[in-house]
């Protein structure tokens, strides 16, 4: 067969090729609006396994229906990893049959790491269940409300607050022990200012600011003095009078509250408070036990860019200094600490070289080793195997939007991958470390549960979350990529194409946007729900972006925010928006930028500072100006306004009022208490002092956020926008 003969068969074969390519696209479905936004059928992804932990080195539990009997409900099941063979290990319908109506163990609000023992609170008063008793009875007898009640290690007693003081019961004795007495109206026993709750604590915390020790004799607590910080109000508009909630809020450069870290002994009632001017215009938190029932408190400066770990003796509250770090931009909290049984050290992690890695000390404060190194960051410690000296943690040594499981030698040598395949992953080790369970998914598959031998080989697949329903439809195109600044910066990017994109089309583009100092939004994750997939389906290309400070470059380029929010990530955007626009694939006429809370600044700085690359903007429960917002989390970036007036100028969105020209609809609940609704009154005024043409929707009574049935009207009030502006088409939610 000569060469043109075979030319001509292989373009015949690849045209084929491409006709049914095409042909096999178009016979795909379109996602609609109720699946997307209303979760109707069918759904594309399912549940994948709930594994509750390891029970030991060989056995894991699982929560699921007994397989042979359709329709029963779940119980935990002990699983053997290695023969798959599985005996119940809770029967919670048994228990539940146990229990008076209205109760269950799958609910309880506090319960045994080994599930011999539940707690309830119901009705304001703790009830308990002994499963080897087969007991059940009323712990308290009184109208206050029980607050965060905590089993102590060995299960004999529950702590928890009450009318703002700490107590704590004793279940065998069945008495009450009040700890504290001095709780009550703007003085907070082992429950958190909100300062602390939301920027240090945490909201997982539900405001619980106490702490067992491992011995079960001791209770640390944070104890909070609201009288300086200022008041804030809000107004709740319903009935004839409407009434007014009042909250102690610090706003940046404002006082913050008084704090001091006590130690409560359980059988004498005496408190040890540790050694702190709890005056001082300072931050201490996070009392973190060892495991020999000694204690280490943490101290923060008002500045945020000193932190020191002290140890802290229990019987006169002296402290002596474990670690102190400082850098020129900011520090943050240890969240993970890891503290070694054999009392060797402790692990840390820490960002001080300019990427987040692990570091090993002793209890003298010197450096063992660091565990890990380069332009990359360790994420977490999933599991120390100090017997064998390994340490097994996440993080992204090879791309930096994956996360992968790896193990390293106490001596920072021998580090060694252990999942594999794009992603992110996310690993529960057995102990010992013969065993990993694998979550994990990327853009293009959702997730999958893994069962792993100690070298990452795989088991058994213990679920899959896509159902048979996905491939019938069009998700559109899914890609990862970076973009380089001009100083060097890789920007990571990720977008959603039309199934049918073509490069000599004009497309509308939609950014949805975070944006705050290392909180990245691009990942190798599948997605949460199908929106950008939706969007594409429209035609709408819907980009995922992160500016240099989002982690990606480490603290190297989250620093360079350091006193000028909004500088770098207007200037991100802009490169990204050039690139896109020299692919000659970009209607400049349709660029749309939306995000809520710190994304909702970033979308109201593009549509002002950004207008003349941004036409549309959907902003959500925005930052409007720095001065506006929480002491902790804007002094930590900014610094105070007294130290930093120019940074808060030109960081305020109200200064580039006069830049804006598009369309802008802005949104707010009227009792969020965390980026107050004052923020969006204030850049409203501004637009109307310059008689600036704008769109707004505000949402009664409604949080940070946006709950039932406001979420499922924002959403429409969302898509609407879209349609209007960049589809072309009145929105038909029966329909589309």
């Amino acid at each position: 067969m000569d060469n043109k003969k075979l030319l001509l068969i292989l373009t015949i074969i690849f045209t084929a090729s491409l006709f049914q390519t095409n042909a096999v696209n178009a016979q795909k479905k379109k996602l609609t609006y109720k699946q997307v936004y209303n979760f109707s059928e069918p759904r594309l992804t399912g549940q994948v396994p709930r594994i509750d932990s390891w029970l030991d080195k060989d056995n894991y539990l699982e929560a699921k229906a007994d397989p042979t009997v359709p329709g029963t409900k779940p119980v935990l099941w002990k699983i053997d990893a290695k023969s798959g063979k599985s005996v119940i290990y809770v029967d919670y319908p048994s228990l539940n049959a146990q229990l008076p109506e209205g109760y269950s163990v799958e609910r309880a609000d506090s319960k045994m790491p080994d599930y011999s023992a539940f707690i309830f609170n119901k009705k304001n008063n703790l009830y308990y269940y002994s499963v080897s008793a087969k007991e059940f009875k009323q712990l308290t007898k009184d109208d206050a409300e029980e607050v965060n009640p905590k089993f102590s290690p060995n299960g004999k007693f529950v702590a928890y607050t009450k009318d703002l003081n700490l107590y704590v019961y004793d279940i065998e004795k069945e008495t009450e022990t009040k700890l504290t007495e001095d709780g009550g109206g703007l003085i907070y026993n082992g429950y958190a200012s909100w300062i602390y709750y939301e920027e240090i604590l945490g909201r997982a915390s539900r405001y619980a600011a106490f702490w067992w020790s491992p011995k079960s004799d001791k209770i640390s607590f944070m104890h909070f003095d609201d009288t300086p910080v200022p008041e804030f109000i809000l107004y709740r508009a319903d009935g004839q009078d409407g009434e007014y909630e009042k909250t102690r809020y610090p706003k940046a450069g404002e006082n913050n509250p008084f704090v001091k870290i006590g130690i409560a002994d359980i059988t004498s009632k005496k408190i040890v408070w540790a050694d702190f001017d709890e005056k001082a215009d300072q931050y201490v938190s996070f009392p973190y036990w060892k495991k020999d029932n000694t204690l280490t408190v943490q101290w923060m400066n008002r500045g945020q860019n000193n932190i020191i770990i002290y140890n802290v003796d229990c019987s006169n509250g002296k402290k002596t200094e474990l670690y102190n770090e400082k850098q020129n931009s900011w520090v943050e909290w240890f969240e993970d600490l890891y503290f070694f049984e054999n009392n060797s050290g402790l692990i840390l992690k820490s960002n001080v070289d300019g990427w987040t890695h692990l570091y090993y000390y002793g209890y003298d404060g010197k450096l063992k080793a660091q565990l890990t190194e380069g332009n990359w960051n360790a994420a977490d410690v999933a599991y120390v195997d100090e017997e064998n000296g390994k340490v097994y943690f996440h993080g992204s040594a090879g791309k930096q939007w994956d996360k992968q499981l790896y193990v390293v030698d106490l001596d920072g040598k021998n580090q060694k991958q252990i999942t594999s395949g794009e992603g992110m992953h996310t690993c529960t080790v057995a102990p010992e470390g013969n065993y990993f369970i694998d979550r994990y998914s990327n853009v293009t598959n959702p997730y999958k549960l893994d069962l792993l031998d100690k070298k990452g080989k795989l088991i058994k697949n213990l679920g899959d979350a896509k159902t048979a329903a996905m491939d019938d439809y069009d998700l559109g195109k899914a890609e990862l990529f970076t973009i380089k600044t001009d100083g060097g910066f890789e920007l990571p990017v990720s977008w959603v194409l039309p199934s049918n994109f073509d490069k000599t089309k004009k497309y509308p583009v939609l950014f949805s946007i975070y944006g705050g100092p290392q909180a990245p939004s691009v990942r190798n994750a599948f997605p949460f729900w199908f929106e950008g997939a939706y969007l594409a389906g429209k035609d709408i290309i819907y980009v995922n972006a992160d500016n240099r400070g989002s982690g990606f470059n480490g603290k190297v380029g989250a620093s360079q925010m350091h006193r000028n929010l909004g500088k770098y990530e207007m200037q991100d955007l802009f490169t990204i928006i050039d690139w896109m626009k020299k692919q000659g694939f970009v209607d400049t006429t349709k660029i749309g930028i939306t995000g809520g809370s710190y994304g909702g600044y970033v979308a109201c700085m593009g549509i002002t500072f950004g207008a003349d690359y941004f036409t549309h903007s959907l902003a959500d429960f925005s930052v409007t100006d720095w001065h506006l917002y929480d002491s902790h989390y804007t002094e930590r970036y900014m610094d105070t306004p007294e130290e930093n007036p120019d940074g808060y100028k030109v960081s305020s969105v109200m200064k580039y009022i006069d830049r804006f020209k598009g369309k802008f609809l802005i949104t707010h609940g009227t009792l969020d208490d965390n980026v107050h609704m004052q923020n969006t009154l204030q850049l409203v005024t501004e637009l109307q002092k310059q008689d600036k043409e704008f769109e707004m929707m505000i949402y009664p009574n409604q949080r940070h956020g946006y709950g039932m049935p406001q979420r499922f009207h924002h959403v429409r009030e969302t898509i609407e926008f879209w349609f209007d502006n960049f589809v072309g088409k009145k929105f038909d939610p029966t329909i589309d």
